[in-house]
């Protein structure tokens, strides 16, 4: 038996997963790494510690399958997050500004008061917000002299996650990316699926810092020097986390769509062949790349809090000691009680976009109990999506009966039923949930030839349970009014 290996770089936490040639999941590790919060909406990863723990997944997974059995290695990643390295040694030059930051707020004011939006969503599909890469580079080049140095002397490379992990991978050899990462930085034109020149000037970037091009399946490069993974390897397939969930939920025709419920929420619809342009301030982003110049598409918005909101919940409020035991604490009341919470502890994203927005919660009385808000918190989580999906339909002019969901926060019923509820729509939830990492070993196997098409892979998409609405549409009608109501209060 041989293996397709998956590297899942998470925002929290790195998995190694090994799926066999029956699409079945041989083994899997995880492990965390800090956080780093240097000033209130600024939020920053030490890269040693993400190459440190996804070495650690490694390590752990190797005790379970032979490395040496490894056939190819499928990458996924955080996508707007923003590394800087020396392209000499291979070296940090600063710390990663993740997606979550929002430091760029001025800057992207600045930019939509130069009349440029417009610019930048006709080519990039995006909206300037600081969730992109482009701005957070654009600051670092500023603010950073390190940074600023290593570019003047030749030294900057400059990229996702993905370019990163590539080039340690492959001993430096590397410095690659393909169009579902490249399309979140602002400065990839998805029509031509290359790097815009007019895109990085707008932004103040030089464009020699950005990786090569390639397309998300085929030979990005092999590994060498690392330690207890053999050399030569080859590294076949690449895609940003959301899109890889969207392929391991074999959404490979149009109008299908998934959900995922990690760190924040990201909703993606599959819309085939043609770039669909939003015009309810969605973004419409590559899914993959079959060739330089053959792409599949998709519509998509994005909660930037989900599991986040049940860390703080944890962590801050300690109200739980384990995100698990939200469920169980919520479910002990039959209902919020009036309790709304609205999750912009890091502002709102699609189809909002209020970098300046905070978290706020109403309806508090003196019956209020910790039970209250976790439920809260739940379906304020739903309350989000509820959103994207809706200026999502409005775009499509069509109502999505169902949604395929993962990701660890797709293993609480309680939320999933209110989902579907507050949605009026179906949730397909997979046996497996990790599907991004899947969807990694699906594109390195698709890229190796393990599988001989996309279709192939879609006969590894199991389904564990089906949530149907039961909440009445006049119900529903009337939490959404009340959910609103809380919302502009937060987004004064």
């Amino acid at each position: 038996m041989t293996y397709i290996l998956a590297i899942d770089q998470g925002t929290t936490g790195s998995t190694a997963l090994a799926l066999d040639q029956n699409l079945r999941v041989a083994a899997q590790a995880d492990c965390d790494f800090a956080q780093h919060f240097p000033q209130p909406g600024w939020v920053e990863h030490d890269l040693n510690d993400i190459w440190g723990s996804v070495i650690t997944a490694l390590r752990r997974i190797f005790k379970k399958i032979n490395p040496k059995k490894i056939a190819a290695i499928g990458i996924t990643n955080q996508r707007e997050t923003i590394c800087f390295w020396d392209r000499a040694t291979g070296t940090a030059i600063a710390r990663a500004i993740v997606w979550q930051d929002r430091r760029t707020a001025g800057l992207c004011q600045t930019l939509k008061k130069q009349g440029l939006e417009k610019f930048f969503q006709q080519k990039t599909g995006l909206l300037l917000d600081p969730y992109f890469s482009g701005t957070k580079a654009a600051w670092a080049l500023k603010h950073w002299p390190a940074v600023a140095s290593a570019w003047k002397e030749g030294r900057l490379a400059c990229g996702t996650m993905d370019s990163f992990l590539v080039n340690r991978l492959s001993g430096g050899k590397a410095h690659v990316t393909e169009p579902s990462n490249a399309s979140r930085t602002l400065t990839f034109n998805i029509s031509r699926l290359a790097w815009d020149p007019e895109l990085s000037r707008a932004l103040g970037l030089p464009s020699d810092i950005w990786p090569e091009i390639r397309p998300t399946f085929g030979l990005f490069a092999k590994t060498s020097g690392v330690r207890d993974l053999p050399n030569g390897i080859p590294i076949t397939g690449i895609l940003g986390d959301q899109q890889a969930a969207l392929l391991g939920q074999g959404c490979l025709r149009a109008g299908q769509a998934k959900c995922t419920f990690g760190t924040g929420s990201f909703l993606l619809m599959n819309t085939g062949a043609n770039p669909v342009k939003s015009r309810h301030r969605l973004l419409t982003t590559v899914a993959w790349a079959t060739s330089e110049q053959k792409a599949t598409y998709a519509l998509e918005g994005s909660a930037f809090v989900a599991g986040a909101a049940v860390q703080w919940i944890r962590d801050n409020l300690k109200f739980i000691d384990a995100a698990s035991e939200i469920e169980a604490l919520a479910a002990s009341v039959p209902s919020s009680d009036g309790v709304i919470f609205v999750p912009a502890l890091t502002g709102l994203g699609a189809p909002h976009w209020k970098p300046e927005a905070r978290g706020i919660v109403t309806g508090l009385t003196r019956a209020t109990t910790p039970a209250h808000i976790a439920r809260a918190v739940l379906e304020g989580i739903a309350f989000q999506n509820a959103d994207l999906l809706q200026a999502m339909q409005n775009d499509l002019g069509q109502r999505l009966k169902s949604l395929s969901v993962d990701g660890g926060g797709a293993a609480n019923n309680l939320l999933m039923q209110f989902q579907a509820d507050i949605l009026g729509a179906t949730l397909n939830r997979p046996k497996e949930l990790e599907t991004t990492s899947i969807g990694a070993a699906f594109a390195a196997g698709f890229g190796f030839g393990f599988w001989k098409s996309l279709d192939d892979i879609a006969k590894g998409c199991r389904l564990d349970s089906v949530f149907s609405p039961l909440m009445k549409p006049a119900e529903r009608s009337g939490r959404l009014k009340t959910w609103r109501r809380a919302l502009r209060q937060c987004a004064l």
